[in-house]
């Protein structure tokens, strides 16, 4: 499946008590039919009232916390093989998050709960007292090619650098350096973002343990925030990635809400070789 582009593959185990090694998340995606920036696995739920226990796979192996895009995706699966709901809730390790279905067009929302602005929330190695830009410098010191990103946490942590054209800016090779930086404990996801106007974003994001993506859901909320706290953009804002476009909206509540398209690509049964290649 994709959202906006981002590949997601959801594999429903929700009849099983297997847990995904990292290392058979590997495998799953470097087979060309199962390839994914993430993998969202689905276990029997946890808590009452929720759908799905969703772990969360980058192409990496790695946990992510959560994924919008992804998300949406497993609603949509859950519709097919549950039954439609309006509104589903499902638990990952940011917490429970709500999702609701809109038929004309076909969009999920997902509410992607608070963000967190505090230095040691989201997480950095050094404090700072205001995460809407901190001292950051890519490139040479009086003419840096990116500087002072907005920090944030939304389930996983993002960085986000504002630049005048996205397309100019070489994420592909500064994208691994900033996302492996000592600022950042935990990794990050690193996005260039250009404010096209109050209510749009153009914007391009390395995922952590995923590489250069088409689209990333969390981030997308993560540059709608900072530019809202900057007041360089309203609270409602069209994001444009390559890989497609989502509406996001930094409630009165505090909450983000991300709405969004899924489009369903193909089913695949996966062989025990997988596994089996895993373990080897």
């Amino acid at each position: 499946m994709n959202g906006a582009g981002n590949k997601i593959t959801v594999l429903d185990l929700t009849d099983s008590d297997h847990i995904v090694s990292e290392g058979e998340a590997q495998a799953i995606a470097h087979q060309a039919e199962t390839t994914f920036d993430q993998l969202m696995v689905l276990h029997a739920p946890a808590t009452d009232g929720t759908a799905a226990l969703i772990r969360i796979y980058n192409t990496d192996g790695s946990l992510a916390e959560a994924c919008g895009n992804g998300t949406r995706c497993v609603a949509w699966h859950l519709d097919e093989t549950r039954g439609t709901q309006e509104t589903r809730l499902v638990e990952t390790a940011r917490g429970l998050l709500s999702i609701t279905k809109d038929e004309t067009p076909l969009t999920y929302t997902v509410d992607m709960g608070t963000p967190r602005f505090a230095w040691d929330e989201i997480p950095l190695s050094e404090p700072f007292q205001d995460t809407r830009f901190i001292e950051l410098h890519v490139g040479p010191a009086g003419d840096p090619i990116l500087s002072s990103p907005a920090v944030v946490n939304l389930g996983n942590p993002h960085a986000v650098f504002w630049v005048d054209d996205t397309a100019s800016i070489g994420l592909d090779k500064i994208g691994p350096m900033l996302e492996h930086h000592p600022l950042f404990p935990q990794r990050a996801n690193i996005s260039i973002v250009q404010v096209v106007d109050r209510e749009t974003l153009v914007m391009r994001t390395w995922e952590r343990g995923a590489g250069l993506t088409l689209a990333c859901g969390s981030a997308a909320c993560a540059a709608a925030v900072s530019a809202a706290r900057l007041r360089r953009a309203e609270r409602a804002v069209t994001v444009h990635q390559p890989g497609g476009t989502l509406q996001i909206e930094w409630a009165s509540n505090e909450h983000v809400l991300m709405t969004g398209p899924v489009e369903h690509e193909r089913d695949v049964v996966l062989t025990d070789a997988i596994f089996t290649s895993a373990a080897a």
